[in-house]
């Protein structure tokens, strides 16, 4: 009976201390699993912050190069405007200075032709004083009117360096009997400028106003 009840003690402590290994078996356990959980979740949250910081850096790169790139766009569409205004800058000088010489072409050809006419005409008439076999009536005719081409050019010099004292850089006038034609380099003329051009040639060529034709050229 004594021995019985020993060997019930004997398996009622091995029993306990199963029990008791077995406790803290599982304890261990579950401490190294919370431990391995605990590691793998911070190892998620690290390559999850370093996945943001990337996402965020890309970004940055991205915001960066497209600011650069508009940029550089801006920069180059100004420069094309610059060069484009300074290009059209150019060729309206270009066509100014054009039209401007020839204008002064004009005026300098036209002023040639009429005193390479004048002197063929006062060529003429010389011939005519000199010639033996003209008539003292022809000579006193000629004598006349290289008097009065003479008269003529110089009261047309005189007129068109007026004019140009006035403002007016390019004029030629041609005479052709009582009517005068007078050419002016501009694009419109003003009633008072007409005015004032009519006075002078009227006064310094003895002409009526109404025999005196304006132009512009």
């Amino acid at each position: 009976m004594k021995l019985l009840k020993k060997n019930q003690v004997i398996i009622y402590v091995i029993a306990v201390m199963l029990m008791v290994a077995g406790y803290l078996n599982y304890t261990t356990r579950t401490a190294d699993e919370a431990v391995q959980a605990s590691s793998q979740v911070n190892e998620t949250d690290e390559y999850a912050n370093i996945g943001d910081a990337r996402l965020v850096s890309s970004e940055a790169v991205e915001e960066n190069t497209t600011n650069e790139t508009n940029t550089t766009e801006n920069q180059v569409a100004e420069n094309t405007i610059n060069t484009t205004n300074t290009s059209n800058s150019s060729n309206t000088n270009m066509a100014t200075q054009e039209t401007s010489a020839v204008t002064d072409d004009y005026f300098a050809k036209s002023k040639l032709e009429r005193d390479t006419m004048y002197s063929q005409m006062l060529e003429t008439y010389e011939n005519v004083l000199n010639s033996s076999n003209a008539l003292e009536t022809q000579k006193q005719s000629a004598t006349e009117e290289i008097t009065k081409i003479n008269n003529t050019k110089n009261s047309i010099m005189i007129c068109e360096n007026l004019l140009k004292t006035k403002g007016f850089e390019n004029s030629v006038i041609f005479v052709n009997d009582e009517s005068i034609s007078v050419i002016i380099g501009a694009q419109e003329l003003k009633e008072d400028e007409i005015a004032q051009i009519q006075n002078i040639i009227s006064r310094e060529m003895k002409a009526d106003i109404e025999n005196i034709h304006i132009s512009t050229k």
